[in-house]
């Protein structure tokens, strides 16, 4: 048996209205294609489905008892095209991100008011972790793609077998700071090698922007043993602000306290590399419409020199 969806629909309308002419309005077509429906479908399943009067058409018994599941399953269809239909204007849907905590703060939070004020009807769900934890998210597919700091090169955070893309949006310049109480740093040159003579106060390892400063002393065949060490970003000005220490962290995490005077900026003989913002998405799954609708946002915003990169 061979029966189409659009017979049992025709069935469906027929039998929720009671009338074969009503039937047809509702699934704009004449009548006549309501009742050759109706007769095929009864040829098919070799059963009598409607009893015809006056006032109209009833079930038959049989045709009761074929209704309660054809209602069933029409209606969950009719649902679902709804829900589809809705998703597809961006009326409802969800989109799931991964932020570090100085994409966040610092760059994220203006698309994220922009596209609820696009579209009020779709969720937002952020996850703010640290690069590697949004990473993991995304390969197990908790995620639909992450706005995360990286590393020049990315080094240590793709593997070879992630299936990414990987799009620059903006760079950003990590500085070392220290309070007043560390004048005799201010301004003149100081070496990396004079600086690890200082307390510091940084990331705690396993953290990118830890892994970042070692790999930068690395280089001058130096190595920090931090005085203080921290989970999150935004105390290290703080601390540094109370002389607790030498900080490292993203300038626009500095930005205030450098205006206010309570920190300054410490000028290296070396120069600190560059970081980028990016945002990483998978190549072997597909993003919902509403995740494409919210990485449409950056089109304008990524800069010129932006890079695309596919890791298979």
């Amino acid at each position: 048996m061979s029966v189409s969806f659009d017979s049992y629909k025709t069935f469906y309308y027929v039998a929720r209205l009671g009338s074969f002419t009503e039937a047809a309005k509702a699934l704009y077509v004449t009548q006549p294609t309501v009742t050759h429906a109706i007769q095929m479908l009864e040829q098919e399943l070799d059963c009598v489905l409607f009893q015809r009067s006056r006032k109209g058409v009833s079930l038959t018994p049989e045709a009761a008892m074929l209704y309660e599941h054809v209602r069933a399953a029409c209606e969950h269809i009719f649902e679902a095209e709804s829900a589809l239909k809705a998703k597809k204007k961006l009326l409802e849907g969800q989109v799931r991100i991964g932020a570090s905590e100085t994409t966040l703060h610092f760059f994220l939070l203006p698309f994220l008011k922009e596209f609820k004020t696009l579209h009020p009807g779709v969720k937002i769900k952020v996850s703010n972790s640290s690069t590697p934890t949004a990473l993991a998210a995304l390969r197990s597919g908790h995620i639909d793609f992450a706005i995360l700091v990286m590393r020049p090169g990315y080094k240590g955070a793709i593997l070879p077998q992630d299936k990414f893309s990987v799009t620059r949006l903006a760079g950003f310049q990590d500085i070392f700071i220290a309070g007043n109480d560390f004048s005799d740093l201010a301004g003149r040159s100081v070496t990396p090698g004079e600086l690890c003579g200082y307390p510091f106060i940084c990331m705690e390892p396993g953290t990118v922007t830890r892994q970042f400063l070692d790999d930068f002393l690395l280089q001058f065949h130096l190595a920090v043993s931090p005085d203080i060490e921290l989970a999150t970003t935004d105390l290290i000005t703080p601390m540094a602000a109370n002389n607790l220490g030498v900080g490292f962290v993203p300038r626009a995490f500095a930005r205030s306290a450098l205006e206010e005077g309570s920190v300054f900026q410490i000028r290296l003989t070396e120069t600190v590399p560059e970081r980028e913002i990016c945002v990483i998405s998978r190549t072997d799954t597909p993003l919902s419409l509403a995740g494409n609708a919210f990485l449409r946002l950056f089109s304008d915003f990524a800069e010129p020199s932006c890079i695309k990169k596919d890791y298979r």
